[in-house]
């Protein structure tokens, strides 16, 4: 069937999503509680909306439309406050974090929804592998055409949505030495990477979305795992990057600044994209997961190294105004904070780990900062 018609919506609206992990209270490994969780939230209204993942050990959550970091942000701490409560009564607990320390993929189980146990089936043991935690963020686009110009426009910006949210260090019991072990899982997949280059929804849509329908491989959008994905259900691209943070503040700063970079680009007062933009991709994209903020990135325009921290922070000074224009001034300060000073989640939880000697505290650590400890 052919893809289907992309729905204008709102420029620059924004919506998050964040899967998170459900952890044992008594020795802090993953636990298989969605069922039980999601049965308890059901009985009465929830802040947004909550839908399982996936194993049973996780679950997504997702918040309405929005427009500024305010409102955005009292969102994220009210569905994080009411799966607080949910997962006390339940005696397990709520955790941020790209991965889980020490899980072990193979003890994870299936959630029991047809599109999971389907792509269990394709997958095989890749899809338990698959228990890693992202963050999406979607942005609204007034047409298709406006979309694709965003998600190209973007690819220069991808390592340091990586880098800044980085929270995966730790994998299998082990320091990986990445800041975002967590990419490497998606990395996995067939149908990862990046979209093809076009800036034509008609080309996008009639060409190459019905060539690949038609070799069997691909369905919708859904089957493609790109690291910016429209999304023409919604009206919006999907920015699938960044690890889930430790904290919704974070998560909020990530969407803000993802909403103040989009409105800079469409000024159009940058060189626009192009396919040799794709050059440095993946080195670029190595150097955020390997290094974090401390990676090195090639500029594809001008072909210049430059640190990904300083990359960071002189583009927050070049569109410091759009932050203010969009109400967005605390989340300008999480992020310069985070690339300025105190670092990524990756380095916080190396700091855990230095100091308590094991990755169980690790996940502790990762527990008592979503509930804003």
């Amino acid at each position: 069937m052919p893809l289907e018609t992309f729905k204008s919506s709102d420029s620059l609206t924004m919506g998050v999503e964040l899967e998170m992990q459900l952890v044992n209270t008594f020795d802090l490994d993953l636990s298989s509680s969605a069922n039980d969780l999601l049965e308890l939230l059901s009985r009465k209204p929830f802040p947004g909306v909550v839908t399982p993942e996936m194993t049973q050990s996780m679950i997504e959550i997702a918040t309405s439309i929005q427009t500024e970091h305010g409102p955005l942000l009292g969102q994220l701490r009210d569905i994080r406050n009411t799966l607080v409560g949910a997962c006390d009564r339940l005696n397990i607990e709520l955790a941020g974090g790209g991965t889980h320390p020490f899980q072990r993929w193979f003890e994870q189980r299936i959630f029991s929804k047809p599109r999971f146990q389907e792509l269990s089936s394709l997958y095989g043991y890749l899809a338990k592998q698959f228990t890693v935690f992202g963050q999406h963020v979607h942005i609204g686009c007034a047409s298709a055409d406006e979309a694709l110009f965003l998600l190209h426009s973007l690819n220069r910006y991808v390592p340091h949505f990586i880098a800044l949210s980085a929270s995966s260090p730790y994998f299998q019991g082990v320091d990986t030495l990445f800041d975002s072990a967590r990419l490497n899982s998606v990395f996995a997949f067939p149908l990862s990477g990046r979209a093809p280059f076009t800036l034509s929804w008609d080309e996008f849509s009639s060409v190459y979305f019905t060539k690949m329908e038609s070799t069997g491989v691909v369905k919708s959008m859904k089957d493609f795992y790109w690291d910016i994905r429209p999304k023409p259900e919604y009206g919006t691209i999907e920015l699938r990057v960044c690890d889930t943070p430790l904290t919704v503040e974070r998560a909020a700063g990530l969407a803000c600044y993802l909403q103040a970079l989009c409105r800079h680009l469409l000024e159009r007062t940058e060189v626009p994209p192009e396919e040799d933009d794709y050059l440095v991709y993946t080195y670029n994209r190595f150097q955020a997961c390997r290094f974090g903020l401390d990676g090195m990135m090639v500029n594809p325009k001008t072909r210049e190294q430059i640190s990904i921290r300083e990359d960071i922070l002189a583009t927050l000074r070049r569109i410091e105004p759009h932050f203010a224009a969009l109400r967005s001034g605390a989340a300008h300060d999480e992020i310069e904070r985070t690339a300025a000073r105190e670092g990524n989640h990756a380095s916080f939880l190396r700091r855990q780990f230095a100091q308590s000697g094991t990755v169980q505290g690790v996940v502790r650590a990762s527990v008592d900062s979503m509930r804003g400890g």
